[in-house]
């Protein structure tokens, strides 16, 4: 047992003493990487339903506990497995977490938020744009605190208005909560794309000098990063329908047609990529568009392989990148660079979280209130407790800003720049970690003090759609999987009820899903397949197993 110990420690010391990103004992550091994501997913489960803890914070104090353990064995030399990468958590470890989120969305819910969640999602992740750009702009220049530009003020904008809503999701159930789920992470998803698009948009330009023509160009550009993002996916995912509807890869084999799937998902994010789009945009937007058409065009062991598949590598992707985060917080060598000052970096850990909390308060509510204006129906109207959820839903900050802020100042300058640099570093670092630590503890507690079980269940029967013509027309969610003959069926409802125009007119929301269903039915459907219109004329050997078990 004695040797069994002195082996483990010796393994430790030789982990942390060996400089990360050398190339020295890649094995090695596998080795504890795998092990710490299998130690996360066993104590999640244990410690499922516990209220003050939830698999990110679980993730991070595993991150923390490693870090301190090697900081000891090593004598305070080095906390670190790998060296944090941009482009590897970019490339590699977001895409399948943001498709698995597509993929796996209520699409009903969904697109009847979607409106709420353009709303929250764009156009409010501008204004704690703006807040957080020029709030930190002046607290710098007044304390005198680093020498940044305007485009230093902007990124850091870009970087704190990027939410991570895992551990609210986490809470909210989505058959109980339907919309507000669909509402926050949808708006999670949209933000952290706006979020990416507008640093990158930050970088291509030249902000020394602003007038209207750069405000235009910039505007311009944003919005089109979006339109020819969402473009992409769609076009991806309906390419990898129509491929696989065509050639009918389950007949032979069901892996190939899996395969194809997996690739093709992560092709639309490299290519959005390569054409210096939104990633995050066009793979989120693939995944709706193939589980509406590509994930009924396989077999069905593929579908349910697939499905399980994408979702087990966002799990490992998610643990991954929180441990990091853990990790990264006891990194000796940035806190060495803020030492000489640690009044500035308190401080400035201290103004960005007061500004992200008053940067997503500046558009919840107001944003609420106009939503509420333009709904007609009392049901669909944001009370002030989901108002309160969405607000505390968006306070976390999670791997995209500390991406990002290693991209914008984990870069080499002169001394001051440098330690600016450190500042900001330092300060991303402390905002995640309190954030995701303190506010994700609390976020079980709060949504139930604010949503209790009487809410749930009123509001489970709220998120129907209601309105006069729904007693007779029996308008089903957008994207619903209907066949031919559900079409025809309600074709002939439809010619017994009040017209089309009274029906537009009294519920907008319903009258584009039964257009689109139509249209859906009578051409998109014929074309790239789907459920009830795909016929698959031979099964596969492996078809034939009981699938059931991987269920």
């Amino acid at each position: 047992m004695e040797r069994m110990v002195s082996g483990v420690i010796s393994w430790l010391m030789r982990i942390g003493e060996s400089k990360p990103g050398s190339g020295q004992d890649p094995v090695d550091n596998l080795a504890m990487f795998i092990i710490l994501i299998c130690a996360c997913i066993i104590t999640g489960h244990q410690l499922k339903g516990f209220r003050w803890i939830n698999e990110p914070i679980i993730a991070i104090f595993f991150g923390l506990g490693t870090g301190i353990t090697l900081l000891v064995l090593t004598g305070g030399k080095s906390s670190k497995i790998l060296v944090f990468d941009v482009e590897l958590f970019f490339t590699y470890f977001l895409p399948p977490i943001i498709f698995n989120a597509g993929l796996q969305v209520k699409k009903d819910h969904f697109f009847k938020n979607l409106t709420n969640i353009m709303l929250f999602g764009a156009f409010g992740t501008l204004i704690s744009f703006f807040i957080t750009s020029f709030g930190s702009k002046l607290f710098f220049e007044t304390l005198g605190i680093g020498n940044f530009e305007l485009k230093d003020y902007l990124a850091i904008g870009a970087i704190f208005s990027a939410t991570d809503s895992i551990c609210t999701l986490q809470v909210l159930n989505q058959d109980e909560l339907p919309l507000l789920y669909s509402l926050v992470f949808g708006e999670g998803v949209v933000n952290d794309a706006t979020s990416v698009v507008l640093f990158n948009a930050i970088q291509k330009f030249d902000l020394s000098h602003i007038n209207a023509m750069i405000v235009f160009k910039f505007i311009r550009h944003f919005f089109y990063l979006f339109t020819a993002s969402t473009l992409l996916g769609v076009a991806i995912g309906l390419l990898s329908a129509y491929i696989i509807k065509k050639l009918n890869f389950g007949r032979d084999s069901a892996y190939h047609e899996l395969a194809l799937m997996i690739l093709m998902a992560y092709l639309s994010y490299i290519l959005a990529e390569l054409f210096e789009f939104s990633g995050i945009l066009t793979v989120f937007i693939c995944g709706i568009v193939m589980s509406h058409y590509t994930l009924y065009n396989v077999n069905t062991l593929s579908r349910v392989t697939a499905t399980h598949a994408f979702a087990t590598m966002s799990v490992i992707a998610e643990r991954f990148i929180y441990l990091y985060l853990g990790m990264d917080a006891l990194d000796i060598e940035k806190w060495k660079a803020v030492s000489k000052s640690p009044g500035s970096s308190v401080g400035t850990s201290t103004m960005m979280l007061s500004l992200v909390m008053l940067g997503r308060a500046s558009f919840v509510f107001p944003l609420s209130f106009l939503s509420n204006l333009l709904t007609k129906s009392e049901r669909d109207k944001l009370s002030l407790k989901q108002q309160l959820a969405i607000f505390w839903s968006g306070l976390m900050r999670g791997a995209v800003p500390m991406a990002l802020s290693y991209n914008q100042f984990g870069k080499s300058g002169d001394d001051n720049k440098q330690q600016a640099n450190a500042i900001m570093i330092t300060c991303t670092i402390t905002v995640v970690m309190f954030s995701t630590v303190v506010f994700g503890s609390l976020t079980t507690y709060l949504i139930r003090l604010v949503l209790p079980p009487s809410d749930f269940e009123n509001n489970t029967h709220s998120s129907e759609p209601r309105s006069p013509s729904s007693t007779t027309i029996d308008i089903q969610p957008f994207l619903s999987n209907y066949t031919i003959q559900d079409l025809e069926e309600d074709d002939r409802i439809s010619s017994r009820n009040i017209s089309r125009l009274v029906l537009f007119l009294s519920s907008p929301y319903n009258s584009v899903h039964y257009y689109w269903r139509k249209f859906d039915n009578a051409f998109m459907r014929r074309v790239f397949g789907g459920r009830g219109f795909t016929v698959h004329l031979t099964s596969s050997p492996e078809e034939t197993l009981d699938h059931s078990l991987l269920v």
